[in-house]
């Protein structure tokens, strides 16, 4: 059941159409804050999920989800439709998060209780289930770990992974199938015990 959520590459609930995307950012442009929380809504979760999979850290990827919709506020005017607005949102999460490492260096794994997004809380997974997929992608090298955090989580297709990234579409396909062979394999090891 596990290896199933995470092989059907179905985007999140909070996976929208671009254009309704567009037509939220232009209202927060705009200045209207009822498109930035229904932005925020539709949004956050991808947004949470980029930054906990670069920081591994719930609380301070709470912070960078906010700072990300504070600069969306700010920036939503410089926004061109020339790609997927979601993208344009991950790329400012991606490069926030960075900004954060750089300065703090963080290195800790992500404690249990935040472990809510993955998977989300309405899944089937019993605790049990929970906890085994903490520790499979835990065991993730960092790149393998965001690659499908950003499909799984985020709803992003492999070629959208890769801009955002800036690696090549192969390099993506890559590191998700060696990923999944790797929680495959824990996870068979882990239910077997």
């Amino acid at each position: 059941m596990l290896m199933s959520l995470l092989a059907t590459g179905a985007a999140p609930a909070t996976a929208s159409p671009s254009r309704e995307l567009e037509r939220l950012l232009g209202g927060v442009a705009a200045g209207d804050r009822d498109s930035l929380a229904e932005l925020y809504s539709r949004t956050r979760a991808a947004v949470y999920g980029l930054a906990l999979s670069y920081l591994k850290n719930g609380q301070d990827a709470q912070d960078i989800t906010q700072d990300t919709f504070v600069r969306v506020w700010e920036k939503a005017g410089q926004y061109r439709p020339q790609g997927k607005p979601l993208s344009w949102m991950l790329a400012i999460a991606r490069n926030l998060a960075l900004m954060k490492l750089r300065s703090a260096r963080h290195t800790d794994l992500l404690p249990d209780e935040e472990w809510v997004l993955v998977p989300a809380p309405d899944s089937p997974l019993t605790a049990e289930d929970r906890h085994l997929l903490e520790l499979a992608v835990n065991a993730l090298a960092d790149e393998e770990r965001r690659v499908v955090m950003l499909h799984a989580v985020a709803g992003l297709k492999h070629r959208e992974i890769a801009d955002l990234l800036e690696v090549p579409l192969a390099t993506v396909l890559s590191k998700y199938h060696r990923a999944l062979k790797k929680l495959n394999n824990r996870l068979k090891g882990d239910g077997a015990q």
